[in-house]
């Protein structure tokens, strides 16, 4: 992409003016005709075979606030290819995920133990149920895809607007504290009414016979029997556990350096969003057993949190809050890499047979 060049004069001087060129200061213009001369001639020599022109915008690694772009139909076709990235990255992930709750859902002790890891519960589902059985509960992942991604989309960029400066820029500790407040805004509004929603869905299965007969019967009978505030248990457990976006962030200004425009690759905003997912899993997977527990069938059992944290550490001590960490840790590394490489594939998509305005 040939850079912007822009040239500084200083009111009032009589020399020539200082001109700077990709944020190299130089003292002659002729200086600055060259640099732009060459750098000009080198990008016209070596084009990109591959070129994508509505993903310098929109694609992952792009550095344009989406709440800055005033196109309406670009605005719906993120929306979109982020909800379809999501729904995706479901189908392929989420048998980590069912496999990482049944374990978090397991509390009892030895030979009543249902599942003795992480082989013992991927062999008994599929002998149970079959591999169909490893995506029970997948439907309120699905349904919640395009509203969730509507929330994450827009509260960071919401986020940073309000922190930033009149030039727009941020510092790296507001970065920070921008992406912490976009992750407790996501998990209030939406994060939490699903994952409750998910957690009991996969819950009723472990019943010898379960109550919920479909996707909206269970809906109905979970409002029923706990409430609208009954949805938003385990709230604080999930607000401490949902907090990788800050560290996904500050990763990217971090490689990026001084050069706030810089574009990263998408190559290596996978990896710091790995990275970001994998720190996360390794700090809070005590506060996503917590969060499990709070918003499952049993939840009845504990007052609140500090409760259920309390009664944990009784039935099995610290390696209770560690449970389901290896199917997490896969399941957020590959969300990440996976999120990352669909969207910007749905948005090559949508680049051909739907034009930009």
């Amino acid at each position: 992409m040939i850079r912007a060049y822009n040239i500084l004069t200083t009111a009032g001087r009589d020399s020539s003016p200082d001109i700077t060129v990709t944020g190299n200061p130089v003292k002659h213009e002729s200086d600055a005709f060259d640099h732009a001369t060459n750098d000009a001639a080198m990008n016209e020599r070596f084009q990109n075979p591959f070129r994508r022109p509505w993903m310098v915008n929109n694609g992952a690694a792009s550095e344009i606030d989406y709440q800055h772009n005033k196109s309406k139909g670009l605005r719906l076709r993120v929306i979109l290819a982020s909800g379809i990235a999501g729904g995706i990255d479901a189908v392929i992930t989420y048998p980590t995920d069912y496999v990482k709750t049944q374990l978090q859902l397991d509390g009892q002790k030895g030979a009543a133990k249902q599942y003795s890891g992480v082989v013992d519960c991927i062999t008994k589902t599929v002998r149970w149920y079959g591999l169909s059985g490893l995506y029970r509960g997948i439907k309120i992942v699905l349904y919640g895809a395009i509203p969730k991604s509507v929330v994450i989309l827009t509260s960071f960029d919401c986020f940073k607007s309000l922190l930033a400066d009149d030039r727009g820029h941020l510092t790296p500790g507001y970065r920070f504290l921008s992406g912490l407040a976009a992750g407790v805004f996501e998990a209030f509004i939406i994060v939490t009414p699903l994952e409750n929603i998910k957690v009991k869905f996969i819950n009723d299965h472990r019943l010898v016979q379960p109550r919920y007969r479909s996707f909206l019967h269970g809906i109905k009978l979970i409002v029923k029997e706990y409430g609208i505030l009954g949805l938003y248990k385990g709230v604080s457990a999930t607000i401490v556990k949902h907090r990788q976006q800050s560290i996904h962030q500050t990763g990217k200004e971090w490689y990026k350096g001084d050069v706030s425009s810089a574009n990263v690759p998408s190559s290596v905003v996978g990896l710091i969003g790995a990275f970001a997912g994998a720190a996360s899993v390794l700090a809070n997977t005590p506060a996503d057993v917590v969060k499990t527990r709070m918003q499952g069938l049993d939840s009845h059992k504990y007052k609140n949190t500090a409760d259920c944290v309390v009664k944990m550490f009784k039935e099995g001590g610290i390696a209770t809050f560690y449970k389901g960490t290896l199917p997490r840790l896969v399941k957020v590394c590959m969300d990440v890499s996976i999120t990352f490489v669909i969207y910007d594939a749905v948005l090559d998509v949508f680049g051909f047979v739907w034009p930009e305005e």
